[in-house]
């Protein structure tokens, strides 16, 4: 929201030739009641609303005391996405005003239930549905004037949808409420965001056998085929847009850094759950070594769950290290990342590139004591490499048992704990566990909400390191520099602005990060951080600081109604 330094711009001026039906139906145009006498009479909307004409504070409240008769979660999902799909500044004045209580309806948890039901609930369409019989059609399809001002777009083609798996269509729910986001978060103006979903089918068999499916009705296509219809998207949307923001979203392990690598150089893009999820983790993690004093080259690094996430969080680190002076050699030796067939050690078979960057070399072990000979788990790294800091990305509910948590915490007075997966029933361990476990003496954030925790008698908020403290900064800050790529420098520069900005630089009995609240506020600094840096490294246009100010200030759409004249 505008602060003192920021005093609320005079209501736009919007023209538009739509009238009557046509207008209330434009979920960018609409205003509901709100319409003025004036433009009831200019638009034709007389006798179509109710006498009363309402304030924007007053639609809000009706549909909060709306939100709160409803019954469950999902009930409050689909609300929300039909408030979304009629009016959408009082859809975005709603949540911006109690983001804290919308945030997990509108994104995790609810939005796996809503994706796992996607086709049961839909009811509108929103975006665009590219489907692989659809891929010669796909830079046609995108060239509808509708379309002209997409500056962000959020993709994902439904297949490791959070921690729930393929949800083929359905997975278009993660696009939409990550530009929610995008615009509540950092302001972007919903017209300029645009949510897609590739449909390369599903390996879902429930899915495939249920009659109400939306999707494209066939078992997912791999390999060259695959290719293709992404190198087709991605042509498509390089030609339309060539300053657009792709933002790539819930890919599946073995597509997820390959298409990242293979495309981040063409155009602005990055992956969230690789970029996004480091730079929120490094950035808690740096506030949270403010807190215990040892220096991040000091850090042990335990990773639970060697996929894109971990591995992203895990090289951004390395980073960081090497930035500080670190030996790059000698940091890698400091991150322990265990999958399923236990720590990642060199020489196994199977490896993703990315993965044997953090191979641990065998000398390294030399002198391990193995609760079994040949195999090396979490409770092995726990008890021989004794880990400072440990991160869940794994998926696995309760994969850090109380025999872990209890080892590490008798090696380190205050051990840092991120079961960072969600939804909330894939997490690793709740922080009601992990206090009783440490004697309340770890640090903890989580990837999913929790309710608070007791200390000294009072709640106190267990930290969320959630992508939305850094995506739509990050992205905000990519469009108004406009910005030809986005480096892993631009993301340590928001990990470190995050840390920054938390609570316990100041206080360490603080929260390692500020309330949702304040996200708007967090995501205008992040984007100025990433729009410098980008100049910095000539990704962007070299401009003064107050000059990036006010381009990232200008890009922060508040939602409140324009005023209409009538286009003839």
């Amino acid at each position: 929201m505008p602060t003192e330094e920021e005093p609320r711009a005079p209501p736009r001026v919007v023209e538009t030739a739509l009238s009557g039906y046509e207008l209330l139906n434009d979920p960018l145009l609409n205003k509901g009641t709100a319409f003025t006498d004036g433009e009831r009479e200019e638009f034709e909307l007389h006798g179509l609303l109710p006498p009363h004409v309402a304030t924007l504070d007053l639609q809000v409240r009706r549909r909060l005391d709306a939100f709160h008769g409803l019954g469950n979660d999902l009930q409050k999902y689909i609300f929300l996405r039909g408030l979304q799909d009629s009016n959408e500044t009082l859809f975005y004045a709603l949540l911006t005003r109690h983001i804290e209580e919308m945030m997990p309806i509108v994104y995790t948890p609810t939005v796996g239930l809503g994706c796992q039901l996607f086709s049961r609930i839909f009811r509108k369409p929103r975006g665009l549905f590219l489907s692989l019989p659809l891929k010669d059609r796909i830079a046609d399809i995108m060239r509808h004037s509708h379309f002209d001002n997409v500056a962000a777009i959020v993709v994902s083609d439904g297949e490791r949808i959070l921690g729930l798996g393929d949800q083929g269509a359905g997975g278009m729910g993660i696009p939409i409420g990550k530009l929610s986001l995008y615009t509540a978060c950092a302001g972007l103006h919903p017209s300029t965001t645009l949510p897609i979903l590739l449909d390369a089918g599903t390996d879902n068999k429930k899915l495939l056998d249920d009659p109400l499916y939306i999707g494209w009705r066939h078992e997912r296509v791999r390999g060259a085929r695959y290719d293709e219809l992404v190198d087709t998207f991605v042509n498509a949307v390089h030609a339309r847009w060539p300053h657009v923001l792709l933002h790539w979203e819930d890919f599946a392990i073995g597509n997820a850094n390959r298409l990242l690598e293979r495309h981040r150089d063409r155009l602005c893009s990055f992956n969230d759950d690789i970029q996004g999820t480091a730079a929120i983790a490094v950035g808690t993690l740096l506030g949270a070594i403010n807190v215990t004093g040892e220096p991040l080259a000091r850090q042990r690094i335990a990773v639970l769950g060697a996929g894109s996430a971990g591995t992203g969080i895990c090289a951004l680190l390395l980073r960081a290290m090497v930035d500080g002076g670190a030996d790059e050699g000698e940091a890698r030796g400091r991150f322990y990342l265990v999958d399923r067939n236990g720590l990642i050690i060199e020489g196994m078979a199977n490896l993703q590139p990315f993965q044997a960057l953090f191979a641990q070399r065998r000398d390294r072990l030399a002198g391990w004591t193995l609760r079994s000979p040949g195999h090396v788990g979490l409770a092995d790294v726990a008890a021989n490499a004794h880990p400072t800091v440990l991160i869940g990305t794994s998926g696995q509910a309760h994969a850090f048992s109380e025999d872990v948590v209890r080892e590490m915490a008798r090696q380190v007075k205050r051990p840092i704990v991120f079961p960072l997966s969600n939804p909330t029933e894939r997490s690793e361990a709740t922080p009601q566990q992990l206090v009783a476990w440490t004697e309340g003496r770890a640090i903890i954030g989580t990837g999913s909400p929790f309710p608070p925790l007791q200390r000294n008698g009072h709640d106190f908020r267990v930290d969320q390191t959630n992508n939305a403290y850094v995506y739509p900064g990050i992205g905000l800050g990519a469009v108004a520099a406009q910005a030809r790529h986005i480096s892993d420098g631009m993301f340590l520069a928001a990990a470190r602005t995050i840390a920054d900005l938390s609570p316990a630089r100041r206080d360490p009995q603080a929260n390692l990060l500020p309330p949702l609240v304040e996200l708007r506020r967090i995501s205008f600094h992040v984007a100025t951080a990433v729009a410098k840096q980008a100049a910095a490294e000539g990704l962007a246009a070299t401009l003064t600081e107050a000059e990036i100010a006010a381009t990232v200030r200008s890009k922060m759409w508040e939602p409140v109604y324009a005023n209409y004249r009538r286009l003839r």
